[in-house]
Parts: structure tokens; C-alpha cells; sequence
């Protein structure tokens, strides 16, 4: 796995944006800071100012976006170009995704993309870029590892069946709703849905190789989800064919195995992927599920 800088960024804007960016003591934070830093004037908020490790991330003002009154949200969105919506409300009894969250878990989620979404359109802002999940369309795996369908993108329906990827459709739509002019003026709307972004350990893999080729379909390289972020803030026109400026791309890296496509993030906003997990991972691939015959591109979940 690579954690060097993207070659394939654009060039720099001549005057740094000024962007706000949500949850940024979180883990997706930490992989695009070292871009951001460079690029742009930033303004950073968490509900917590240390990262998951207790270590102390600098700038950050400790906002809640749930909580804290409209006077004091409207000052943080005051004056910024772009957010970049990470925050996410994690229920304290619960991990971060799949079975076993209510609907009351998720539902804070779909309220604090309310609020990000308004006070961007009233503060002036340009364009939010959020980070939405594969679980948006999660439901299409129950078909697409069978074989049955062979890709998934944006324009297909969004299908969940579980309460975590409901909120992303939920924040998603409510997205298009501020893009296409509803309250006054349309606000730039991208929605980054995160495949897999983290190091995939093979010992998590053993004895699992459904569960591996999928992740190595999904996997994000922290250099490929940085252009990818930067790309959706600077790219001038995300309009899609009706004049809206909304879109919707896969975060995912250039994978052989991927079965979600990226070509509207290609074609839309010049995102060019520089690794894929089938070389990243080549050595773990031939132990895990080439030597045992188990090869193929996506396997039974």
C-alpha cells in the first residue's frame, strides 16, 4: 500500500480556497490533511480535538454541528468557499457500519447534513463535498458476487438494507434537493460514496476469500481518495446533463477487480486513480487466493 502524495493533482489554485472541514480529527481527515494543509485555507471542527489515539490535532475548534445553535454555526460557515462534510454521529454502542444500528442511530446523521447543507447554502458557499459510502448501494452485492450483474454506478438506483447505508441515501437526496435550487440558489453538491479505504491485512482475510476480493473491489489508496477529494473541490463544473451541479462518484482506486464504476469521476472531474489493489496486494493475493484456485474477480458472499 502507497501513502505518498498524489502526482495527478492539479495544479494548485492561484488563491487558496477557503475550506471547512468536518470531523477532521477523524480517520478519513487524517489521509487528506497532508493535501489539504498545502492547498488550501483551512478552517477545521470536531466535537473533539484529538484523534482517535488521544493525539492532538492542530486548529481544530470544537464545534458540534448537532447541537450547537444556529448563531454559532452561521460564524463557522462564514466567509468559506467549500466544506468538506466528514462528521459523522457514531452511536457510543455501536461499530461504525452494517446490521444492528435503528433507525434513531442514523437518523442524527441525516439531521447534521441538514444543517451542513443550510448553513452552506445561507453562508454563501460554493460547494460541499461529502463523504457518503458504498453502503448507499450496498444491497447490489447480494447480486454482483453471484455474478448476476457485473457493475454498479451512480445513476443506478441507490438500494441499502441496512439503516447505515439508509442514511446515506437520506443525506444524499437531501444533497440534490439544495443543488437543484429548491431554497433560493443552488449549492454545488458532490457525494464521494468511500468504498474501502483502510490497509487490507490479509490475516483479516484468511479462510475468507469472498470477503477479500471484495475489498480489494472497493479498496481506496489515501493518495487516489486525496485526488479524488481535491478534484470535487476545485473542478469548476460538476453539472450534470439537467444543469444541476450535483454528482455522485465511487471513491474507489483503479481496481482490476472493481465492480463499481468510476467513469463519471473520470469524465466529470479528470480523476485518474494511480494504483490498483491487485498489484498493491499481488503478494497477498497469490497466497490468499491464487495458490488455493480461488482467483476469480468477486466470489459468493
Amino acid at each position: 500500500m502507497t501513502t505518498d502524495i498524489s502526482n495527478r493533482l492539479p495544479a494548485p489554485p492561484a488563491r487558496k480556497p477557503r475550506v471547512l472541514l468536518t470531523g477532521a480529527t477523524g480517520y478519513i481527515a487524517s489521509q487528506l490533511l497532508p493535501v489539504f494543509q498545502d492547498r488550501y485555507d483551512l478552517r477545521l471542527i470536531d466535537v473533539r480535538s484529538q484523534n482517535a489515539l488521544g493525539e492532538a490535532v492542530q486548529g481544530v475548534d470544537v464545534v458540534n454541528l448537532l447541537e450547537d445553535d444556529d448563531a454559532r454555526l452561521h460564524a463557522v460557515f462564514d466567509g468559506i468557499d467549500a466544506v468538506v462534510h466528514l462528521g459523522y454521529y457514531r452511536p457510543p454502542h455501536l461499530g461504525v457500519t452494517g446490521a444492528g444500528k435503528s433507525y434513531l442511530d442514523e437518523r442524527p446523521n441525516v439531521d447534521m447534513a441538514e444543517r451542513v447543507y443550510r448553513h452552506a447554502l445561507d453562508g454563501g458557499v460554493g460547494r460541499v463535498v461529502v463523504a457518503s459510502s458504498n453502503h448507499a448501494a450496498d444491497w447490489y452485492e447480494q447480486v454482483i458476487h453471484p455474478r448476476k450483474l457485473e457493475m454498479v454506478g451512480p445513476e443506478d438506483l441507490p438500494k441499502s438494507d441496512n439503516y447505515y447505508g439508509w442514511a446515506k441515501i437520506a443525506y444524499e437526496a437531501l444533497g440534490f434537493t439544495y443543488a437543484c435550487g429548491s431554497f433560493g440558489r443552488r449549492l454545488g453538491v458532490v457525494q464521494v460514496r468511500i468504498g474501502a479505504p483502510r490497509p487490507l491485512d490479509p490475516a483479516v482475510y484468511e479462510g475468507k476469500p469472498a470477503n477479500y476480493k471484495r475489498d480489494l473491489g472497493a479498496y481506496l489508496s489515501p493518495r487516489d481518495m486525496q485526488q479524488l477529494f481535491v478534484r470535487s473541490i476545485e473542478t469548476a463544473w460538476i453539472e450534470d446533463e439537467w444543469d444541476v451541479p450535483f454528482q455522485i462518484f465511487y471513491g474507489i482506486s483503479n481496481n482490476t477487480r472493481a465492480y463499481w464504476s468510476i467513469a463519471n469521476a473520470r469524465r466529470v472531474i479528470g480523476y485518474d486513480p494511480e494504483d490498483d489493489s491487485e498489484i498493491c496486494y499481488a503478494d497477498d493475493i497469490q497466497r490468499l487466493l491464487t495458490s488455493r484456485g480461488d482467483a476469480g474477480r468477486v466470489g459468493p458472499a
